[in-house]
């Protein structure tokens, strides 16, 4: 099951990474990136890069406070409008203790798991995410074309903005993937590990010790 913030951050950071980028160039860019990319300056992806980053850690934490979008879906009904949407979206309490000025209005800090997580996202945006943008780049000079299409005027077409979504949607897909789907494991993988990689007195000890603890769970219910 996956939550409308799984596709709803990454694709913004995109678009505050590519709004960002041009804002900085537009202003303050005099270095050229990359030649592929006259337009793109390093002014514009320095710039670009430390505002996608921050925004991640900003816009994860407004995100997770709205269960339409932390709630696991299945379908489209509307049960799934009120959840638990689990410990990645629960506040957790930092105390800053005496690390900070006494006239420091905040003594400590709620953060939500996933804006750590979103920290990963926001670099992944700024830095490696381009890169989709310089190689459509790259294989319309290659074409000797300027757009791949005209169904947005000014833009060129669906490809031409959709080139590093489909880069971040990758990512965050193995992302997501890796370090934050719950990993599932039946009694078949769990005794082939223990198996594999448990010494023969590793293994005698495991199950004296699990029949000590069903023993004392019995004694429980009893």
């Amino acid at each position: 099951m996956v939550c409308l913030l799984r596709f709803l951050l990454p694709a913004s950071l995109i678009v505050i990474n590519d709004i960002f980028a041009y804002l900085f160039g537009f202003f303050l860019g005099r270095t050229p990136l990359i030649k592929l990319s006259p337009k793109k300056t390093w002014e514009g992806f320095i710039g670009a890069s430390v505002t996608t980053i921050i925004s991640a850690f900003l816009l994860a934490n407004v995100m997770g406070r709205f269960q339409w979008l932390t709630c696991p879906r299945k379908d489209l009904s509307t049960g799934w409008l009120y959840c638990d949407p689990g410990p990645m979206f629960k506040p957790e309490h930092y105390s800053l203790g005496e690390s900070v000025p006494h006239w420091f209005p905040w003594k400590d800090l709620a953060i939500m798991p996933v804006q750590w997580h979103a920290l990963a996202l926001g670099l992944f945006a700024s830095i490696i995410a381009p890169f989709g943008g310089f190689f459509a780049s790259g294989f319309k000079r290659a074409f000797k074309i300027k757009d791949f299409g005209d169904s947005i005027p000014g833009h060129g077409g669906i490809t031409d903005r959709m080139d590093c979504q489909m880069v971040m949607a990758v990512f965050a897909y193995i992302y997501h993937q890796s370090f934050i789907a719950p990993q599932n494991f039946s009694v078949e993988i769990i005794l082939d590990q223990i198996l594999r990689n448990l010494t023969y007195e590793e293994q005698k000890y495991l199950y004296e010790q699990l029949g000590e603890m069903f023993h004392e769970r019995q004694l429980g219910q009893n």
